[in-house]
């Protein structure tokens, strides 16, 4: 079920022996351009006709009415409203250690102060359809409300009777949410952007979601903010030796492989016999669980077993791939963390599985995939937040600069910014030819 990749013997760097995934065809690219193009136009109308073409249902309302989401709270089973309210707070708990001061910065009569400023309002993207993802809407809010933002829209795909799943508006219940739209897919992407008659156009959107969800995400940013990380299919990486346990092993491996097809699962080891083992357990594992089909297609499509020949190769395999979540199953997994410069979240040892990050651990699951934690970090405070800064001096502090802001104004053949520093040093008693003295009555 895991493809070998043995690269022990070989020359060449690392990044040009591993398979590489194939270019995005341009048909999902060009599907939500369309899609976003006909929500702008068409407002509900096109948002009702993809709901039926792409979900199968007519929900009987763009948005979720509040006593429905009591409702779903209180069919919720109590020990799920208990979990809920827990992982809820483990990441509120952590959140806000992202909060972020002000900052004020004094020199030589100039005074900087960085204000940092929620946005009004913030939409949340849930995945749903297939499967519920209340632990998704937790991750999503939560920093937008430590962060401080006025209005959070959360839109969710409905299931197949049309509505939202209950444990999912049970979360949205927990967290005080009360504006949620049965709406998926770039469409939902689109509305919270533009805007429609039903759901209002916000000022950042966040969330993971399908290959069409990340497109469309990317096509508006700019409109909106976008998180920089490219939050699609789920990838994880695990990174075992000779010490870890083949079951726990092959079971964080298949672990993000269940949320379907388009993910990542590789095992990386420096040793043949744990890939051996690893690699049996994936298939009986796989052979047993309840979402066996999903998990056989992103592990026929991108499930790797490789083979290193050293500790140092792996870690170079593990930053070329840039994962989701990277786990280090080995005997001493804090030394290799300063090997690793690329990965959305690490979890080091065999009582820190992904999943543990996934739902309660504190630190949010919306990650960057497809590369981008190369460059983009973990959905958090920041993404909701903006800065700002407020300059004040007084005339010493000008003073002191303004040869230099004319020098720099003269060169960049703005004068009227020279001017406009000259106009303040000039002595009070100097009359310009514009000044009120010298004109006429």
């Amino acid at each position: 079920m895991l493809t070998r990749l043995d690269l022990r013997s070989g020359d060449g760097p690392v990044a040009s022996r591993l398979p590489r995934p194939e270019p995005a065809p341009d048909g999902p690219l060009e599907a939500v351009r369309a899609i976003i193009a006909a929500v702008r136009e068409r407002g509900d109308d096109a948002l009702r006709e993809f709901t039926e073409r792409f979900d199968g249902v007519s929900p009987a309302s763009l948005k979720v009415a509040r006593d429905e989401i009591a409702d779903a709270a209180a069919r919720t089973p109590a020990a799920v409203r208990e979990a809920l309210a827990a992982a809820a707070a483990n990441v509120d708990a952590y959140h806000r250690h992202q909060l972020l001061d002000d900052v004020l910065h004094e020199r030589g009569g100039v005074t900087v102060t960085e204000r940092h400023l929620p946005v009004r309002r913030a939409g949340c993207y849930v995945p749903g359809g297939r499967a519920a993802y209340p632990s998704t809407l937790i991750m999503t809010t939560v920093p937008a409300r430590v962060a401080g933002v006025d209005e959070i829209a959360v839109c969710v795909p409905p299931g197949p009777d049309g509505r939202i799943a209950d444990v999912t508006l049970a979360a949205a219940a927990a967290m005080g949410i009360d504006e949620i739209h049965p709406v998926g897919g770039a469409q939902a992407i689109a509305a919270l952007a533009y805007g429609t008659e039903s759901i209002g156009a916000v000022d950042v959107i966040a969330g993971p979601g399908n290959v069409y969800v990340a497109l469309a995400q990317r096509e508006v940013a700019g409109v909106v903010g976008v998180p920089a990380a490219f939050a699609g299919p789920s990838e994880v990486v695990v990174v075992a030796d000779a010490s870890a346990d083949a079951t726990f092993a092959a079971a964080d491996v298949i672990l993000q492989a269940e949320h379907g097809p388009d993910g990542l699962a590789w095992l990386v080891t420096w040793d043949e016999a744990t890939a051996g083992a690893v690699e049996a357990e994936v298939v009986r594992l796989a052979a047993r669980a309840d979402r066996r089909a999903e998990m056989e297609a992103t592990l026929s499509n991108s499930g790797y077993s490789v083979v290193c020949s050293s500790v140092e190769q792996a870690l170079d395999v593990v930053n070329e791939i840039a994962p989701e979540h990277l786990e280090l199953m080995v005997g001493d997994p804090e030394a290799l963390v300063p090997l690793v410069r690329n990965a959305g979240a690490v979890f080091c040892g065999p009582w820190a599985p992904a999943s543990l990050g996934d739902y309660a651990a504190g630190p949010n699951h919306v990650l960057p995939t497809d590369g981008t934690a190369r460059f983009a970090s973990a959905l958090g405070v920041r993404d909701f937040l903006r800065s700002m800064h407020v300059v004040s001096a007084d005339r010493s502090g000008l003073e002191r600069l303004a040869s230099h802001v004319i020098a720099l104004a003269e060169a960049e053949g703005l004068t009227a910014h020279a001017e406009s520093v000259r106009l303040r040093l000039a002595p009070a008693d100097a009359a310009s030819p514009e000044s009120p003295a010298e004109r006429s009555p």
